[in-house]
């Protein structure tokens, strides 16, 4: 047809590459894609921006405090029918991990002989020991509130460590292992759940029922008298 403008014919030769590249350059090029192939020469270094990486250290470099509630392991242990081998319970808390150091909390009565010779033998066995005097109330029974000084340490303590392990099942401790954990720190708790507060474990990083590791911490000469036995007669 006249009307009709024929389309150009498309050339599918490539130009010759010595009219896009010099002569020397592409001498060069082919030297270097000879040598070795591009998947092995090509090896771009990856970084990783510091918000990215892990928090949590590796286990053998993680550092660990633990704080024992002395009234609620008592009382837990006393539910189960075992005496508590405070050595062995150390071990299955830190779990290989680093030990900073371990608290132990709990009423003391200073006439009891038998329940200072404990609290010596677990100052002088790993623990670092925390009492408060016991108060007498009209009923006739004995306590210590050692709340206050249990949230105290676990703030200060928390600029110090990676993970703080909690043995207690109080709810009036959530509001301060929340305040922990918002600085950046595990919080690990254990308790019987029968006596643990729904408060606490929702704020934690990880619950263990202490029932479900018993015969990991429990005395294998439970026939003896307890040390856990001493406290109790001072805090009924």
């Amino acid at each position: 047809m006249s009307g009709l403008i024929p389309k150009p014919q498309r050339s599918h030769q490539l130009p010759d590459s010595g009219s896009l590249v010099p002569e020397e350059s592409s001498e060069k090029l082919s030297e270097k894609l000879s040598e070795k192939p591009w998947s092995e020469s090509f090896s771009p270094e990856v970084t990783t921006p510091a918000f990215y990486k892990a928090s949590q250290p590796q286990a053998d470099q993680e550092r660990v405090v633990v704080l024992v509630d002395g009234s609620n392991l008592f009382y837990a242990a006393s539910i189960l029918n075992i005496g508590i081998d405070y050595a062995k319970l150390l071990q299955v808390l830190v779990r290989g991990r680093r030990l900073v150091r371990a608290y132990f909390y709990t009423g003391v009565d200073r006439s009891n002989e038998k329940q200072q010779g404990f609290l010596l033998w677990m100052s002088r066995n790993g623990y670092r020991v925390i009492s408060k005097e016991l108060i007498q109330f009209p009923d006739g029974s004995r306590k210590a509130n050692l709340d206050v000084e249990m949230a105290i340490d676990m703030l200060l303590l928390a600029r110090c460590c990676d993970t703080i392990v909690l043995l207690s099942g109080d709810g009036d401790l959530a509001y301060a292992v929340n305040s922990v954990t918002y600085k950046g720190i595990r919080v690990e708790v254990v308790s019987l759940q029968s006596m643990t507060s729904d408060s606490l474990i929702n704020v934690s990083d990880l619950y263990i029922d202490l029932g479900t590791i018993k015969d990991q911490v429990q005395r294998s000469d439970d026939h003896r008298e307890q040390p856990s036995t001493w406290l109790h007669r001072t805090s009924s």
